[in-house]
């Protein structure tokens, strides 16, 4: 799996270096890095490769570098003109020594392509409310673009020398702020804003990024990598990366201040701390102004995950939108920070009650996510990452970068998008149209992810046209059937001192039955405001080690996490040690301090809502299903296990447990007011979210008529397709020609009722099958004289699906949602 390291703020230096998916290839002779793809490529080829270069060094290539191409006989390729890196044609030989060569950094395979901006704007609905016709009508002809709607980068800055950027025109103001924090001045002075700047962002790129997510233009690749918002005006405010409360406060006090000047209604914030929630922080206090004013305040959620309790604490105020960061297939990023299972709280301010907490409010894309990249000074930001992801000709202009705070004007652009639609919406109603309008996430909880994936066409929807969404919502939902899980917790400390290797640890115990274990510690150095680079670590009882790691961040993020899921029982430990910058060195390096922590023990302690279930065979594939909220029992406390699933219930149950997006574009006509809002979920085109373009059918169908007849009875060449639909494999499904197969121990064998699978479900039931969500019947047959038995295999695909059948189902497609 992927590793990421934390880029909050001017982190995104820091991408240089991790960079996942690197080979070293024959490390004797080989010096430059070669990638996986590029490795097995090699291995057959005949004809030239188009291959990526990247030279050590900076800026474009070098006369010297050049001539090196030219020496091995290569001579057809491109070269940049900012960028230490040349697009080649080279063969199997040439590539081989080419690795070999000092200077050549790392060698790519020049593949296709997957667009992250262009992606997420598809994922999220954004490009198909652009599209839609009946949208542009309502918007005076035209797409929405949050067009006049002035949004503040409150950041490290932005590059308005950049062509999606520009500075004057589409970047209508671009400001550098300074707290003039003068211990030597008898006055106290005021903020100095330093305006119509050109470019504020001239020490780590990461504002610039942001800005392009929110509203960049698209105008140096072709609209290819639009922003979520292009027609918005963007306001930069650059105070050194916000490294300070100060700095950070600043940019709420301009936006506050010139909030008329330029019809500010929104501000990203893609930065935060670690910490408890606190009202009166300064920065609370700051964005609650805001708010106040009818600005909308995005903060980032953090990057400290999977842990619980790592929430960003600016985040955690009630009036602000918290963002946590999804991957593109519609699950969490590991490292987007989380709340804390039942956690928040109340209190007063301003003369009202205030009820907060602990959970993000939604989940955008956050993953290699592909925006403007910072000109002048000329970036490197994960120069070697953006050579597999991103076209030659625009390497240049734009860079890679993955974390809350990408995802975090993502949803920034959405909301400009919103105002311009209905200007008079509050930061109340936005917010919550954006929570009522997601897509639930398969396998996570309201404290991990909010309410859902954001869904900016559905909150579009409900805006222009009056629709109401939030019915599905499973965070919104009370449940028949419920897993009991306790959690409790223990709070410890270790006095942590260098020179005392052997006292910097704390023992404790695990039972049987935990399913998880989290500690977390606050490493905030002696005065509480410095941080302490140090590490904590796990130690299950057979001596595997579970570490944080240190980030390099550490004065800005004094939180460490660690969490092990199914932990053995038995004693463990929790280690508190130094950064260390050399193995043979075994004292660490960080200061003398008392370490507080708290540890955190999950476990399934009992059911309700399924007292019919004992002694049924797919018992315990019920248990998990309820308790990942795949499917739901019954009002009576009864779960029905042999009763046969309709497609009412099948609906339901796709809705809360497979990523199915809301819609209230189609007409269905015969089902029930309950029932409605999952019924059109389901067969609305691009329903799944695993359908990242949104351009396949349904994952169930109406018939000829219109009618859902929610009352019918499931089958298994049904559930096959809708399962299957989910998983966004339409294509693969609709590809597969010939009779179906299925694998017996060493060998496949034919399906001997193929012939009885509707030929449109074919493909469906082969991925089915092949993915182990369904399996097939076998029989072991054998004639008086034959030498060896013979083994046949059925489907079956008429057969009706119990409510069993179906929680066996589901909890296998979870394991394959997960692959």
């Amino acid at each position: 799996m992927k590793k990421y390291v934390s880029i909050f703020l001017t982190a995104v230096l820091l991408f240089m270096l991790m960079v996942p998916g690197l080979s070293k290839a024959n490390t004797s002779t080989v010096s430059a890095v070669i990638d996986s793809s590029l490795v097995k490529a090699l291995e057959t080829a005949v004809e030239p490769l188009q291959v990526i270069v990247t030279f050590e060094g900076e800026g474009a290539p070098t006369a010297d570098h050049l001539n090196l191409l030219k020496q091995l006989g290569i001579s057809t390729g491109i070269t940049m003109k900012s960028l230490p890196i040349s697009g080649i044609l080279a063969t199997k030989e040439q590539i081989n020594k080419l690795a070999a060569t000092p200077g050549i950094k790392s060698i790519y395979l020049n593949k296709r392509l997957t667009y992250s901006n262009f992606d997420a704007n598809n994922l999220t609905g954004v490009d198909k409310a652009r599209t839609d016709a009946a949208m542009q009508k309502a918007n005076g002809g035209l797409p929405v673009t949050g067009k006049g709607i002035g949004v503040v980068v409150n950041d490290s800055g932005v590059d308005g020398t950049h062509p999606d950027l520009q500075f004057g025109s589409h970047l209508v103001q671009n400001v550098m702020g300074s707290t003039n924090l003068n211990a030597w001045s008898p006055d106290l002075l005021p903020i100095t804003y330093v305006e119509n700047v050109p470019n504020t962002d001239t020490n780590s790129g990461h504002g610039t990024h942001v800005a392009g997510t929110v509203g960049g233009t698209g105008a140096a690749s072709g609209g290819k990598y639009e922003g979520v918002a292009p027609g918005a005006d963007l306001i930069g405010y650059g105070s050194g990366a916000a490294l300070f409360v100060l700095d950070g406060i600043g940019g709420f006090d301009y936006a506050i201040t010139h909030q008329s000047q330029y019809n500010i209604r929104v501000i990203t914030n893609s930065w935060g701390s670690s910490g408890d929630f606190d009202p009166n922080d300064p920065i609370n206090i700051a964005s609650k102004a805001a708010y106040d004013r009818g600005i909308t305040v995005l903060f980032a959620a953090g990057n400290e995950g999977p842990g619980e309790n790592t929430h960003n604490p600016y985040a955690k105020a009630p009036w602000v939108i918290s963002v946590a960061a999804g991957e593109k297939d519609g699950s969490l990023a590991d490292f987007s920070s989380r709340g804390t299972k039942g956690v928040g709280g109340t209190f007063e301010m301003d003369g009202k009650t205030w009820t907060w907490k602990d959970e993000p409010s939604v989940t955008a894309p956050g993953v290699d996510i592909i925006s403007t990249r910072v000109l002048a000074p000329v970036s490197s930001l994960a120069i070697t990452a953006d050579a597999e992801l991103i076209e030659p000709a625009y390497l240049p202009f734009y860079t890679s970068m993955s974390g809350t705070s990408m995802a975090t004007p993502h949803v920034a652009g959405i909301v400009a998008l919103l105002l311009e639609a209905d200007p008079t919406l509050s930061p109340d109603e936005i917010k919550k149209v954006l929570q009522d309008s997601a897509t639930n996430m398969p396998g996570y909880e309201s404290w991990e992810v909010g309410t859902g994936y954001v869904n900016a066409y559905a909150a579009l929807e409900g805006v222009m046209f009056d629709k109401n969404y939030g019915e599905t919502i499973n965070a919104y939902q009370t449940f028949n059937s419920n897993a009991n899980v306790e959690v409790e917790r223990s709070e410890f400390q270790v006095d942590y001192n260098p020179l005392l290797l052997s006292s910097n640890a704390y023992s404790f115990n695990v039972a049987e039955g935990v399913g998880q274990i989290s500690a977390r510690i606050d490493a905030s150095g002696l005065i509480g405001q410095t941080g302490n680079p140090l590490n904590l670590i796990l130690v299950a009882p057979d001596g595997t080690s579970y570490s944080s790691g240190v980030s390099l961040l550490f004065p800005l993020y004094y939180d460490r996490t660690v969490s092990v899921t199914s932990p053995q029982a038995g004693e463990w430990q929790v280690k508190v040690d130094g950064l260390h910058g050399d193995a043979a060195n075994p004292v660490g390096v960080g200061l003398p301090e008392t370490v507080h922590g708290t540890l955190a023990f999950s476990k399934v302690g009992s059911f309700s809502g399924l007292k019919d279930i004992s002694g049924n065979p797919a018992a315990s594939a019920i248990q998990m299903a309820v308790s990942e909220r795949l499917i739901d029992g019954y009002a009576d406390g009864s779960f029905k296990p042999k009763q046969y699933l309709t497609r009412s219930e099948l609906a339901r149950s796709l809705v809360m447990g497979t990523g199915i997006r809301q819609s209230q574009s189609v007409n269905v006509k015969d089902v029930s007011t309950g029932d409605l809002p999952f019924a059109k979920a389901v067969v609305t085109k691009g329903a799944a979210i695993r359908d990242g373009v949104q351009t396949q059918v349904g994952v169930m169908q109406l018939d000829a008529s219109g009618n859902f007849n929610p009352s019918g009875e499931v089958d298994r060449a049904a559930l096959a397709y809708s399962l299957v639909q989910a998983l966004g494999l339409e294509k693969q499904a609709k590809d597969f020609t010939g009779d179906i197969t299925v694998q017996y121990k060493d060998e496949r064998i034919p399906v001997k009722d193929s012939a009885s699978v509707p030929a449109a479900l074919k493909g469906y039931v082969q991925l089915a099958l092949d993915l182990n969500i369904l399996n097939a019947s076998f029989s072991v047959t054998q004639g008086p004289y034959d030498l060896v038995p013979k083994v046949e295999a059925s489907f079956n695909p008429a057969k009706k699906v119990t409510r069993a059948d179906y929680a066996v189902a589901i909890t296998r497609y979870y394991q394959a949602w997960f692959q």
